[in-house]
């Protein structure tokens, strides 16, 4: 069971560095309550981790040959970078911390599939891309349609409202069906777990994190890049679910984190890109880049120190 305790550890890091995706704009906006987020993101993600988990962990277990020593040293080098970028208060990726520390260990015991992983960093590259496609599009067209419907001032936030709890809920599904492969899927390649088992570990973990820790990220990602009001919230939210869950499809386990900050930055180009913050967006940026640097650098770290 100890080789356990990492996994649970960054399943919990990634749930509080993660619950910002799916309901930090909302929150920002004060057309959900905090608590009302993390519950309901916390119900979605188990959910959506059980029943479409296995499409992403499957791939991220093929990396790279671990056992299980390995693979409690990976969760736990990927586990202390997301712990280290929640208390920053940065939106980084949780895949990019896993896949750092599993590739880092496959160049060490010569098991490390280059075909996979180039494919997973040309889907870093896609994913904020992506997002911020989908919101420029979704901001012309949702916004030609429900404008009639959003001209009463009370009939307008009634309708935001409910239509972000919806959303929320579909990007807390989307993010347990992707984001699960991060915590466990290390534990399917390395023969300790079955996909199923994994998939429900991986997200009780994730729920965790959510439910206890994860305020401060999400008030960066709702406040700090740029302002929102209750639509363009409504639409990052949704290009948010929408680019992940695609990325499940195709069975690559993505960074929910990049998709919402690459919705918001879309927004900010289509409707005032004096607005956006510069200075956030670099550190956002960078914390990308180093996610992965780090954490496979703490990894053969604990290797030496450890293995």
């Amino acid at each position: 069971m100890w080789q356990y305790i990492s996994g649970a550890f960054l399943g919990w890091s990634l749930g509080s560095n993660d619950a910002a995706n799916v309901f930090g704009t909302g929150v920002a906006t004060n057309l959900v309550r905090y608590r009302t987020a993390v519950i309901l993101i916390a119900v979605f993600v188990i959910l959506g981790a059980v029943l479409e988990g296995p499409k992403c962990i499957l791939t991220l277990g093929g990396l790279s040959r671990v056992g299980s020593r390995l693979a409690f040293i990976c969760t736990l080098a990927a586990g202390a970078v997301m712990f280290a970028m929640s208390r920053l208060g940065l939106p980084s990726s949780s895949s990019q911390a896993i896949v750092g520390a599993v590739f880092a260990a496959g160049l060490a015991n010569g098991s490390a599939d280059l075909s996979i992983f180039s494919k997973m960093v040309l889907c870093w590259i896609l994913t904020p891309i992506g997002a911020a496609l989908i919101s420029v599009i979704l901001y012309h067209v949702l916004g030609r349609i429900a404008r009639p419907l959003l001209a009463h001032p009370v009939q307008r936030t009634r309708i935001l409202k409910s239509a972000i709890l919806a959303a929320g809920c579909y990007g807390s599904y989307a993010l347990g069906t992707n984001n699960v492969a991060n915590v466990s899927g290390i534990y399917v390649g390395s023969g300790q777990m079955s996909a199923g088992t994994a998939s429900l570990f991986g997200g009780i973990c994730i729920a965790a994190g959510v439910l206890t820790y994860g305020r401060r990220v999400m008030m960066t990602v709702g406040k700090d890049i740029f302002p929102l009001d209750a639509f363009t919230a409504l639409i990052a939210v949704i290009s948010q679910a929408v680019t992940t869950h695609i990325f499940t499809q195709i069975g690559v386990p993505v960074s929910g984190s990049q998709a919402i900050v690459g919705a918001v930055i879309g927004i900010g180009l289509v409707k005032n890109l004096s607005a956006l913050s510069g200075r956030k967006v670099t550190e956002i940026l960078l914390g990308w880049v180093m996610t992965p640097v780090v954490s496979a650098a703490v990894c053969a770290g604990l290797m030496r120190l450890i293995g």
